[in-house]
């Protein structure tokens, strides 16, 4: 049972990477068009696209939003894990 929380750490640990994939991309010409890039953004839009709405480049052009992501993503991560954590001494 003790596998489930290593599993929820598995996967937010992909996921932080696929965002900080989808972020480095933005810095090469063209390449979120590419194969990689259209599964990247199908990927990690959904979740970023609430966090840019709300935060606002600064000048117009650095992008803090997927920072406040990965920072977010993580409580989530450590917060479900507390949860099952609970649940399965209280049942388990």
């Amino acid at each position: 049972m003790e596998s489930i929380i290593g599993y929820i750490g598995q996967l937010g640990t992909v996921y932080t990477y696929l965002i900080i994939a989808y972020v480095l991309l933005s810095w090469l010409p063209n390449a979120r068009d590419s194969f990689i890039g259209e599964i990247l953004g199908k990927l990690v839009e959904p979740y970023l696209s609430p966090f840019r709405r709300f935060i606002p480049p600064i000048g117009g052009m650095i992008d803090i939003s997927p920072i406040v992501a990965l920072i977010a993503l993580r409580f989530v991560i450590v917060g479900l894990q507390a949860v099952v954590a609970y649940l399965l001494n209280l049942f388990g």
